[in-house]
């Protein structure tokens, strides 16, 4: 086992470097890097606290300066009633051979608990340039093995199989009056991409009692092993959101290894609460960690970069 040293490189990202009057940029990932120009999509909130998609570029050359800011979103939310009518959060940039998805969680708003979450998928067109929805329903939704919803998520393909690693919301809990959820990350699996079957594995699972959400799984392999990594929180020594880090040798059975990521909050400033959303990305030899600091994308994202 070996010890991950983070640096943290630059707040490269706020709200205020968004001119059209949307607040967050949560949930960073990249779509690809072209002359050393990185491109990162992430998820802002308009004046009706609806979430959409937007991408920003930075140029790697020069300390990730901002280059240029998406002024639309990405794609329009669902009609009434569909899964994401009331906000849009991408997770992920998934290429095959011959088509480019963009997967992300669709959200609508509840009853009895304060919203739902599903994950669908829009699909690159490369003749008009822009996403376009392949279907108005989601790819995945609760299931006898996710109970209450699904959420953030991570693709991978292993052999001739898609695995991916999702949020599965298990129940809610009401303590004092206040709704609060539990949730880990499963396993589902797929041939295509686009159909998939919850398996009901537990890829990463509570801690503890106190422990109550696991979210935004990233996946890499390296070595030979399975590496991901994602936020933790609910414990005395982790209220908020912290980085936690799991190993797997077959991409079913993981290890938590939460002790390894050496990265924590500022002593002020935009992440001296939290630190959470990771998105791990290799370039030039280097590894490189996006991430969320306070109030879960409401100051922005931020880069770190691995010690040799």
């Amino acid at each position: 086992m070996k010890q991950q040293n983070w640096y943290k490189i630059g707040h490269i990202f706020t709200p205020k470097d968004f001119p059209i009057g949307y607040n967050y940029a949560s949930v960073p990932f990249i779509d690809r890097i072209e002359n050393n120009i990185l491109k990162v999509y992430f998820s802002s909130r308009n004046k009706y606290n609806k979430s959409l998609i937007f991408w920003a570029t930075f140029n790697l050359n020069n300390n990730f300066s901002l280059l240029q800011v998406s002024q639309s979103p990405e794609f329009e939310l669902g009609k009434l009633g569909e899964f994401d009518e009331y906000g849009a959060m991408g997770c992920q940039i998934f290429n095959t051979s011959t088509e480019k998805y963009l997967y992300y969680l669709g959200w609508n708003l509840n009853t009895s608990t304060p919203f739902r979450n599903a994950i669908g998928a829009v699909k690159w067109n490369f003749e008009t340039k822009n996403y376009k929805k392949i279907f108005n329903g989601p790819l995945l939704d609760r299931s006898i093995h996710d109970p209450c919803f699904v959420a953030s998520h991570h693709i991978i393909k292993k052999g001739d199989q898609f695995y991916m690693y999702y949020l599965s919301c298990d129940e809610w809990i009401n303590i004092n009056d206040k709704l609060t959820h539990k949730y880990n990350i499963k396993i589902a699996t797929s041939q295509n991409g686009l159909n998939w079957s919850p398996t009901g594995k537990i890829a990463i699972d509570y801690k503890s009692s106190k422990e109550y959400a696991i979210s935004v799984p990233r996946v890499i392999k390296q070595d030979g092993i399975y590496k991901m990594w994602y936020s933790y929180r609910g414990s005395d020594s982790t209220p908020n959101y912290r980085i936690g880090y799991a190993e797997s040798k077959d991409a079913i059975t993981w290890v938590r290894k939460d002790n390894l990521v050496k990265i924590d909050i500022s002593p002020t400033g935009w992440d001296s609460e939290m630190l959470c959303y990771p998105y791990i990305f290799i370039h030039q030899s280097q590894t490189y960690m996006l991430y969320n600091g306070n109030q879960y994308g409401a100051t922005g994202f931020g880069v770190a970069k691995l010690k040799n």
